[in-house]
């Protein structure tokens, strides 16, 4: 399936209603408002096609940026190429849920994670905290430092109340992600989140909102939830 016979079945997938939800969270045209559940048919056709993925991601429309994402193959990707697509990612559905998503799947997504966190970029650090949130929640806990871990703890509890909005809210989940999905450090998650409190999100023309990672917590443990690994990252 080539790249013209792709946008225009996106193009006919697309809805008004998702296109305007889209957009109320930050995306902006060109777009079709796709949802991504109708997206699996056709990717399913597809499978993974890197250089189809390259074309999509390189239009600027939001849909087929996602779509790219789904059909990318992480492992053919170098750091260079994510640092094309965290660089295209224009607002937080791009760097959290595709870039960040993307590069979760590659032997250099803790390098590269590590890079952008300390970037000083919002879209970047946010991408880089929620990088791990994807990888904590999918790999084995053997495959990380909890030296490492238990700094970037310590690092949450001391910037997240001065980090921009986005990477505020990444910061919050990666508390609440090692503190179900990281048993080695669920009890420093645990103290860090308390310590940490209410964490105030403001929005462009919509209420401020308020994120609570403890109660998040406690609400996962009460149902059972400790140790919970994702079987795939993507969907």
């Amino acid at each position: 399936m080539d790249f013209t016979t792709v946008m225009q079945e996106l193009e006919t997938l697309g809805k008004e209603r998702i296109k305007k939800t889209y957009i109320s969270n930050g995306a902006h045209e060109p777009l079709f408002g796709v949802a991504t559940g109708a997206m699996k048919p056709l990717a399913k056709k597809i499978k993974k096609n890197q250089p189809l993925a390259e074309e999509l991601y390189a239009t600027g429309n939001y849909d087929a940026m996602y779509f790219a994402g789904i059909i990318a193959d992480p492992l053919a990707m170098t750091e260079q190429d994510f640092e094309r697509w965290i660089d295209g990612a224009y607002f937080y559905m791009l760097s959290d849920y595709v870039v960040a998503v993307t590069l979760s799947e590659t032997t250099i997504a803790q390098a590269v994670a590590d890079k952008w966190i300390t970037s000083g970029e919002e879209l970047k650090m946010s991408a880089g905290w929620s990088c791990y949130c994807w990888l904590l929640g999918n790999r084995p806990d053997t495959e990380f430092s909890s030296n490492k871990l238990a700094g970037m703890l310590d690092q949450v509890e001391k910037t997240i109340h001065d980090s921009p909005d986005r990477t505020k809210s990444a910061m919050n989940n990666f508390m609440y992600t090692v503190g179900i999905s990281y048993l080695p450090l669920h009890e420093k998650a645990v103290e860090t989140a308390k310590a940490v409190g209410p964490v105030e999100i403001r929005r462009d023309k919509k209420k401020s909102s308020t994120l609570l990672a403890s109660e998040n917590i406690q609400k996962e443990l009460d149902r059972g939830r400790l140790g919970f690994k994702r079987k795939y990252v993507r969907c």
